[in-house]
């Protein structure tokens, strides 16, 4: 997994609305895909919820940052200790491919390529309405995926809220104003 190391971790914009952010994982892609669609496995990383993996089908995830790292981090003042959003699957391909929808009206892709041992997990995350919610969306990604690597190379979860803090403002200097 050297390309881990020397791949820029950042998510960019590919439209102004469209961040996109990757990353190389130890495979295999069956492994990979368990941690984006079992509840359990996801609640490590990202979000809880229990998944029903069909075109239309809702789900609900929950968030509760605070338990993804060992540190005892300050949660920003505008985050509650758990959030709630109700989805919908729009496209289900396993283990390669899952969308849902995000919010009111954006939409967040998963995509996995296996690359030998590896696997390429892409995420592309549509209709962001506006730069402060890139900002937010774009280091909430790139934190969740670091958390990510960590639950599949069994080594130490960065600190959430610090490190969420530190890439907001990396990406404030980074994307388009």
């Amino acid at each position: 997994m050297t390309e881990t190391l020397t791949r820029d971790a950042h998510g960019v914009l590919v439209e102004p609305a469209t961040l996109k952010i990757e990353r190389l994982l130890p495979g295999p892609v069956d492994r990979v895909w368990s941690y984006l669609t079992d509840g359990e496995l996801r609640r490590r990383w990202l979000a809880a919820g229990a998944m029903d993996l069909r075109v239309g089908a809702g789900f609900e995830l929950v968030w509760r940052n605070d338990g993804l790292s060992e540190a005892d981090d300050v949660r920003p003042e505008s985050f509650r200790e758990e959030e709630r959003m109700t989805s919908r699957i729009t496209e289900v391909d396993p283990p390669h491919r899952l969308s849902f929808t995000w919010m009111d009206d954006g939409e967040v892709t998963f995509e996995l390529t296996p690359q030998g041992r590896d696997v390429l997990l892409t995420v592309v995350h549509r209709r962001l309405p506006d730069r402060a919610m890139s900002l937010c969306v774009a280091a909430g990604w790139h934190t969740h995926l670091d958390i990510l690597v960590a639950r599949l190379t069994d080594t130490a979860a960065p600190s959430f809220w610090s490190t969420w803090t530190r890439l907001q403002a990396e990406y404030d200097s980074r994307l388009p104003k």
